[in-house]
This record gives C-alpha cells, sequence and structure tokens, in this order.
C-alpha cells in the first residue's frame, strides 16, 4: 500500500461516516415518535418556530446529500457538501436565534465545519464543470486524477 493511499482511504472513510450520519438523520425526520435525542422531529420544529412538515423537506435534502456524498465523483460530493452546508447554516441559525444551550446543539456547528470543509475539497475548477456531463474519454481522465 502507497503513503498516497491512505489519505484517500480516509476521506472515503470521512465522506461515508458523515453520509451515515445525515442518512439516519433524514430517517428521524421522518420518523414520528420520539427520536434517540429527544422528542419528534415534528415537534421540535414546531418549537423552533416552523411547520411541523419543514421537517420533511430538511430530512429530504440529508437523505439527497448523503447519497451524494458516497458516489466517489468531485462532482456529486460537491453536490452534496453543499446541500448540508445551505441546510446546517440553517439549523445553526435556528439554535443561535432559539438560544439553545451548546450542550443541545454542538452538532450542527460541526457538521457544518466538516461540510464546509469537504465542499471546499471538491470545490470545481470551474463551476460550469457542475453543469457538464461526462463523455467517456473525459470521465477516463477525471477518474485517473482522482
Amino acid at each position: 500500500m502507497t503513503t498516497r493511499t491512505w489519505p484517500r482511504r480516509l476521506m472515503t472513510g470521512l465522506y461515508w461516516f458523515v453520509a451515515l450520519q445525515f442518512a439516519l438523520g433524514a430517517i428521524t425526520k421522518y420518523w414520528p415518535g420520539e427520536t434517540f435525542a429527544g422528542p419528534p422531529y415534528s415537534t421540535q420544529f414546531i418549537e423552533w418556530g416552523y411547520p411541523s412538515w419543514m421537517r420533511f423537506v430538511i430530512g429530504t435534502l440529508e437523505g439527497l446529500a448523503a447519497i451524494l456524498l458516497m458516489i466517489p465523483s468531485r462532482r456529486t460530493r460537491f453536490l452534496g457538501a453543499t446541500t448540508l452546508v445551505f441546510v446546517l447554516t440553517g439549523a445553526v441559525t435556528t439554535h443561535i436565534i432559539n438560544h439553545d444551550v451548546l450542550a443541545e446543539s454542538w452538532a450542527a456547528p460541526t457538521y457544518l465545519i466538516i461540510s464546509g470543509v469537504l465542499a471546499l475539497v471538491d470545490w470545481p475548477a470551474d463551476w460550469r464543470d457542475l453543469l457538464r456531463t461526462a463523455t467517456p474519454s473525459a470521465a477516463r481522465a477525471a477518474h485517473s486524477t482522482e
């Protein structure tokens, strides 16, 4: 195993860890009853000042981001991490506005930083790369550089 393999495996592990955390978070947003973290999200969203149905929107975005992070492509990982940055910016803002104690809301700022770093790691050289479809030769070239 070469020394270049370890950083790549660590990054892949980090992507999968974050993806699994948000996949679990997405499932709990849809869960009707209490979660292992406390009251149902339907109740929590109302207490935070949002309609109860907003948990489905956030859960869907978290689930989509989790799927995008697991696909080994810089483009999809960038889109997944960027989606999480937007969702988590809203979560951190919500916790600040509601004066939630840090002991109850440490996860949102922590994952916001991690997602921001992941988005920066996968930042495209040209924003138009996000819109281009990969041709077989371009896909091979992109795969060989990753």
